[in-house]
Parts: C-alpha cells; structure tokens; sequence
C-alpha cells in the first residue's frame, strides 16, 4: 500500500523559511517524478515544483528563487526548502508522486501560515 507522510509544516513570520519532508513508502519510487502542490482557501490546487529521477526540475513563477526541491531516493524522501516565506504562500501543502501508468499518489496536506 502507497503512502506518503508530509512534515514540516507551520507558522512562520513573513520572509522566515520552513523546510518540507515527505516521505513515500510502498513501493520503490525512483523512476516516479515527485513533487510538491499547494491549495489556498477558495482557490484550485497548483503546482509549485516537481522534481524528475534524473534531477531536473519545474517550478511556478511565484516561487522561484525562494523554493528549492530536492529528492533522496535511497529513503523515497522529496524536500521542499522555502525561503522569503510571503502571506500569499499560505496554503496547505501536498506531497505527489506520479510514475504515469504506474499510479499517481498524494499526500494527506500539511498547512503552511505566513502570518506576524
């Protein structure tokens, strides 16, 4: 059975940084792309990075420069580092891995709040 646990999540002062984990189990997950979305009350889910098996990443307009993803695949574990934390980042925080025809998983959310 896939599972993926998010952690690192809270409250953090407007341009503080915050440090996401999720961990995926199940299955061996290196050949999947993983990546991290988020979903802001009254708005849709969207993308903020991806990160491929062979390293190359994808991230949205909005956080570049500020958010780095990472992947160990020795522990199916993706990170996402944020940085310059804004109110506007303030959403709950999905975990995804995506193997295409080999299933696409999610995570339970974990809430970000940028707030003083």
């Amino acid at each position: 059975q896939v599972q993926l646990v998010e952690s690192g999540g809270g409250l953090v002062q407007p341009g503080g940084s915050l440090r996401l984990s999720c961990v995926a189990s199940g299955r061996d997950f290196r050949n999947y792309v993983m990546g991290w979305y988020r979903q802001a009350p009254g708005n849709e889910r969207e993308l903020v990075a991806i990160i491929t098996r062979s390293g190359g990443r994808n991230f949205a307009e909005s956080v570049k420069g500020r958010f780095t993803i990472s992947r160990d695949n020795a522990k199916n574990t993706v990170y996402l580092q944020m940085n310059s934390l804004k109110p506007e980042d303030t959403a709950v925080y999905y975990c995804n891995v995506d193997g295409g025809f080999r299933g696409k998983y999610w995570g339970q959310g974990t809430q970000v709040t940028v707030s003083s």
